[in-house]
Order: structure tokens, then sequence, then C-alpha cells
């Protein structure tokens, strides 16, 4: 491969798409350099996707200490410090940045699949929890996308075992997949993947950005970031929510984390966590910030709020997302959407041995 240290600007880097394949930018081949704008890496993967629908999209990158980032476009390569010092080479891993609260409403079909490929990896590695029912209807939805119809002489005792949906999957939920999956006859992997968005959208976990922190006497819990606002979950459990449109202001300083909610008698209140570090708790802050900016109220909103959103952010600290807001992208009226006649190529899934079956 070569000495990768022998020039300064030298950029190697792997990008794993979310069908598991991997797009591989070097400075050799695309002239990307440690000086170029991340928003142009960002660029090359989208256009090799054929995405128009980006702005739910991005690239996220791990440090040393395994903490994950996502890749500022706004921010040369060089710029992302944590990045530069795991390599060369670079690894970086596509994916949603912000979850559409109704995944089905995407305009294009090449945008749900990318959405389909994404749930179904947070259903498989345990990241979407889900009850053993609902894990056997998406199952079978994905066998309909990857095999078409029931055919009993195509699909022989156990193929459903040859595929991977749920950690520590058990022989129970292959059979009961297999019953489901008889019954889908005439769903095109479309159809069968709109209607598993359609399932897993209404699961709790769904869109959930978690965030650990601790609380009054060191309790752990968890800040999850989603389209509707922040959820607060403790043991697991759901203990608070609040509604973007009513969270006033984010801010930070050292470990300490706050969040200003209006309540409805239009006083304020902060809640205060703490993270474990200062890093940890910019970048909780940062994507705090950037799923507020994405998720916000439309521009008609009360006049009182929008005064409170004026303040929104920390003090000495600026950070903006500078993408388009989902409110945005439904009224952009410059690309046609869908565009005609595209073209999908959907890859197929890993597969394993069958299972073996004791009789």
């Amino acid at each position: 491969m070569g000495c990768f240290c022998a020039v300064p600007e030298e950029f190697y880097c792997e990008v794993l798409l979310l069908d598991e394949s991997k797009l591989t930018l070097t400075s050799q081949q695309q002239g990307i350099k440690k000086s170029t704008k991340a928003s142009v890496v960002l660029g090359y993967v989208f256009r090799h996707l054929n995405l128009v629908e980006i702005d739910y999209f991005g690239l996220r990158y791990c440090d040393r200490s395994h903490q994950t980032y996502w890749l500022d476009p706004a921010k040369t390569l060089a710029e992302h410090k944590e990045l530069i010092n795991t390599g060369p080479p670079y690894t970086l891993y596509f994916g949603i940045k912000f979850y559409a609260e109704d995944p089905c409403k995407l305009q294009e079909e090449i945008t749900r699949y990318q959405f389909f490929l994404q749930v179904k990896q947070d259903v498989l590695q345990g990241r979407l929890p889900c009850p053993a029912n609902t894990a056997a209807q998406l199952g079978a939805y994905i066998i309909q996308s990857e095999l078409g119809d029931y055919d009993p002489y195509k699909h022989t005792a156990g193929y459903v075992s040859e595929y991977r949906f749920v950690p520590d999957q058990k022989e129970e939920l292959e059979d009961a997949i297999e019953r489901i999956h008889k019954t889908l006859m005439g769903q095109v992997p479309a159809e069968a993947e709109s209607n598993y968005l359609d399932v897993a959208k209404s699961l709790e976990m769904y869109g959930v950005d978690l965030h650990p922190v601790y609380g009054e006497n060191k309790s752990e819990y968890f800040l999850g970031l989603t389209p509707i606002g922040v959820v607060v979950y403790k043991n697991k459990k759901q203990v608070g929510k609040y509604f973007w449109p009513r969270i006033t202001k984010v801010h930070f300083k050292e470990t300490q984390f706050e969040l200003r909610v209006l309540g409805k008698d239009c006083n304020e209140t902060s809640f205060f966590f703490e993270a474990r570090n200062k890093i940890i708790c910019k970048h909780l802050w940062k994507c705090c910030v950037e799923h507020h900016t994405f998720f916000r109220v439309p521009e008609n909103e009360s006049n009182f709020l929008s005064r409170k959103f004026s303040k929104f952010g920390s003090t000495g600290y600026k950070h903006r997302y500078s993408g388009r807001a989902s409110l945005q992208m439904t009224r952009d009226l410059s690309v046609q959407l869908p565009r005609p006649n595209q073209c999908i190529e959907r890859s197929r899934s890993k597969t394993y041995p069958k299972r073996t079956r004791q009789t």
C-alpha cells in the first residue's frame, strides 16, 4: 500500500456503507487531501449512492477511545483532529444523522432504501430493541425484499436461518418469520421495505441518538435526541420528555450540560446533567444544537418562542448546523422529486450456514 507518512497532505480513506460495501477515497484517485473540506468528501459519497435527499445523512468516525463524532461539512479534514490522529489509513462510516419522523414519506425510493438498511442494522446490532412479534414481522419484510414471494421448491426448511435479524437470534423467531413471509405474496422490494419502515418507526427507540450522562448522586441517565425532542432515560425507562418547541436553551460548561425548558406556565426550568469529560459534553451539546436546528419549528410560531430560540446555544462557543432543516427540504422546489426512471441496485445481505434442525 506504500508509506502514507511520505506526504503530509496524503489522504487514504475507506467509507463503510450501509450495505457493508466499501468506497475508497484517496489523494491519487479523487484528489482528496487533508486540507479538503469535509463537504467535498460527503459529496463523493452522495454521488456514489445517487442520493439527493442528502441532509438526513452524514459520515461518522471514531477516535482512539472509541468516542464517535460526525464529520463537520464546514471544516477541513485536517481540522478533525480526532480523525487525523487515528490514521492513516482512515475509516468513515456512512449513516443516518437525522432520522425522519416518518421515513415512509421520504420522496425517493433510493432514500427510503438507505433508511431501510440503517434501521435493519439498528435492530440487528441491538440499538433498536423490539418485542418478538414485531421482530418476526420486520424479519418477514426483510426476507420478502431479499427473496421475493415464498416458493416451497426454492425455500426449503431452514432458509430463514441463513439470515440475521436480531442479536441472539433463536429458532422460534425464524419459524415465525417463515410463517409471516408466506403471507406477503406480491410485495415488491420497495413495498416490503416501506412496510418495514412503517412498523419500525413506531418502536420506542426508533431514531433515538443516546448520550450517557449523570444526574443527582452520580446516578446514570441517557439523553436521547429524537425528531420530536429530548428524551431522558433512567434504568432503560423513560423518565422525561422535552419537545423541541419547548426547549429554549442548551448550554455546557466544562462537564456540566444544561437543558432549559419552557413550561406550560411560560416559566423556564433548567435541568442539569454531568458528562464524563469536557470533550463528551461538548459533543452532546453540538449534537443537540444540530438536532434542534434540523427539526426546528416552523417560522410562524409565536414571537415569544422565536425570541427564546434566538438565545439557543452556549455562551463562548459557536456551532451552526450548515445543512437544510427538515421543513426546508419538504418545501424545496429546486429539484423535482422523485426523479423519473430511477434504477436502484439492491445489495444482498450476508448469509450464514443453515441452522441444523434437531428432530
